[in-house]
C-alpha cells in the first residue's frame, strides 16, 4: 500500500505552482457546471422543444464550437494563452448572468449559444498552458491533474443542478457564472503568460515538438497520425455524447418526473469514480502507450453504454455508469498528451483547436443522429445500436496502434 501511495505522489507531486492553480480552478469551474449537463432538460422541459429539436439544439452548439474553438487556437498561439482564457471565459460568464434573470423562451437558447462559443474560444489556450509547463515524462499526470480537478467539483455541481432545477432555475445560470469568474481570476492572478516558451524551449530530444514554419496544414500532412488519430476518437466522442443526450432521457423515461434527479445522483457516481481510479489509472499504467489504453477504454464504452440497452434496474445502470466512466477516465487522461507529444510548439494552440474539434465533432452530430433515431426506434434499441458503433471504432484504434507501431520499428 505504502508502494502504491509512493507512486501516486510522484505522479502529481513535482509539477510547477501554476499546474497546482489550474486544479484549483478547474475544481472550482465544476463545482458550478450547472447548465451543460442539463441542456437537454432545458431544452426539453422548461422551454418545450421535442427530443427531435433538442438534438437540432445540441448539434448547433456542437457547430458553433468547431469555428470558435479554431479562432481561441489561433488566439492562443498569436496573443497568448492567459488573455485568451481570461477574456473569453468572462465574457461568457456575464451571459449566463444574463440567462439568471430571463424567462424561459427561445431568446434563452440564443444567449446560452452565445456564451457557449465564448467559452469555447477559451478552451484550447487552457490545453495548450498545460503543454506548454510540462514535458512528455510528466504530462500525462499534469493533464490528469487537471481532469481530476474537474471531476472532483463535478461530482457535486450536477447534483446541485438537479435539486435546483425544477424551483430556483435561475440558480443554475447565476451560479454557473459565479463559479467560472472565481476560477478565471485564480488564473488571472496566479498564472504567468507561456507563450514565451514556444519561441525559447529547448525541444532537442523531442523531434515531432520542434518550432516549425507554416500553415498548421503543413503540421497536419507532416503528422498524418493525429488527423487518424482525430477521426477514431470522433466515433468515441459520438458514443460518449449520449451521456448528456440519450441518459437524462433515459432516466426521465424510466422515472417518469424524476429524470433531472437521478441524472444528477448519477454525475455523483461519474464523479466518484473519477476521483477513484483517476491516480490509480494514471499512476499504475504509465508504461503502456497512449493509444493501447485508449483503445481499452474503447471495450469499457462498448460494454458501458451497450449494456444500458438491456438494463433497467438502478443498481445495473450505476454498474454501467462506472464501467463508462473508467473508460471516460482512460480516454481523457491519454488523449491529450498524446496530441501535445505529436504537436511542434509553435502551433500548440491551433492543433489544441483543430484536433480536439475534429474529435469533438461526435459531440455535434451525436445528439442529431440519435434524436432522429428515437422517432423511430425505442431508447433501448437506441443503447444497442451505440455499442456496436462503439465496437467499430475500438478495433480501428487497435488497427491505428498496429500502424504506429509499424512505423517506430521502420524509423
Amino acid at each position: 500500500m505504502k508502494n502504491k501511495v509512493r507512486q501516486i505522489v510522484r505522479t502529481y507531486g513535482h509539477f510547477p505552482k501554476a499546474i497546482y492553480v489550474v486544479f484549483f480552478a478547474k475544481l472550482i469551474n465544476s463545482l458550478g457546471v450547472f447548465v451543460f449537463p442539463l441542456l437537454t432538460l432545458i431544452l426539453t422541459k422548461k422551454i418545450g422543444l421535442s427530443e427531435a429539436e433538442t438534438g437540432k439544439w445540441m448539434t448547433v452548439a456542437g457547430l458553433l464550437y468547431l469555428p470558435s474553438s479554431m479562432v481561441g487556437g489561433k488566439l492562443a498561439d498569436l496573443i497568448g494563452r492567459k488573455k485568451s482564457i481570461v477574456i473569453f471565459n468572462i465574457l461568457g460568464s456575464i451571459l449566463y448572468l444574463i440567462c439568471g434573470f430571463m424567462s424561459s423562451n427561445i431568446y434563452l437558447i440564443y444567449i446560452i449559444m452565445i456564451a457557449c462559443v465564448f467559452m469555447s474560444v477559451a478552451a484550447p489556450a487552457l490545453n495548450a498552458l498545460i503543454a506548454d509547463l510540462t514535458d512528455p515524462k510528466d504530462r500525462e499526470g499534469a493533464y490528469s491533474l487537471a481532469y481530476l480537478g474537474s471531476n472532483i467539483g463535478y461530482a457535486v455541481g450536477p447534483a446541485i443542478a438537479g435539486m435546483l432545477f425544477e424551483n430556483h432555475f435561475n440558480l443554475i445560470f447565476i451560479g454557473d457564472a459565479v463559479t467560472a469568474i472565481i476560477a478565471t481570476l485564480l488564473l488571472l492572478f496566479f498564472v504567468k503568460e507561456t507563450i514565451h516558451k514556444t519561441k525559447d524551449e529547448d525541444v532537442k530530444n523531442r523531434e515531432l515538438e520542434k518550432r516549425v514554419d507554416g500553415s498548421i496544414l503543413r503540421v497536419l500532412s507532416e503528422r498524418p497520425i493525429l488527423v487518424y488519430f482525430s477521426l477514431i476518437l470522433f466515433g468515441y466522442y459520438f458514443v460518449y455524447a449520449q451521456w448528456g443526450f440519450l441518459v437524462p432521457l433515459h432516466m426521465e423515461s424510466l422515472y417518469v418526473g424524476e429524470g433531472a434527479k437521478l441524472y444528477g445522483r448519477l454525475t455523483i457516481v461519474n464523479g466518484l469514480t473519477v476521483i477513484i481510479f483517476t491516480p490509480l489509472i494514471t499512476s499504475f499504467f504509465r508504461k503502456i502507450s497512449h493509444i493501447r489504453k485508449i483503445f481499452f477504454a474503447g471495450i469499457l464504452y462498448t460494454i458501458g453504454f451497450g449494456s444500458l440497452g438491456f438494463i433497467n434496474s438502478k443498481f445495473g445502470i450505476i454498474i454501467a455508469v462506472v464501467i463508462i466512466t473508467l473508460g471516460e477516465v482512460t480516454v481523457t487522461t491519454n488523449c491529450m498528451p498524446f496530441i501535445a507529444n505529436h504537436t511542434p510548439i509553435s502551433h500548440r494552440g491551433r492543433v489544441n483547436a483543430i484536433i480536439p474539434s475534429i474529435m469533438g465533432s461526435g459531440f455535434v452530430v451525436g445528439p442529431l443522429i440519435m434524436g432522429y433515431v428515437l422517432e423511430f426506434k425505442p431508447i433501448v434499441t437506441a443503447w444497442k445500436y451505440i455499442g456496436i458503433f462503439m465496437m467499430v471504432f475500438t478495433v480501428f484504434m487497435l488497427v491505428l496502434e498496429k500502424l504506429e507501431f509499424r512505423k517506430v520499428s521502420n524509423n
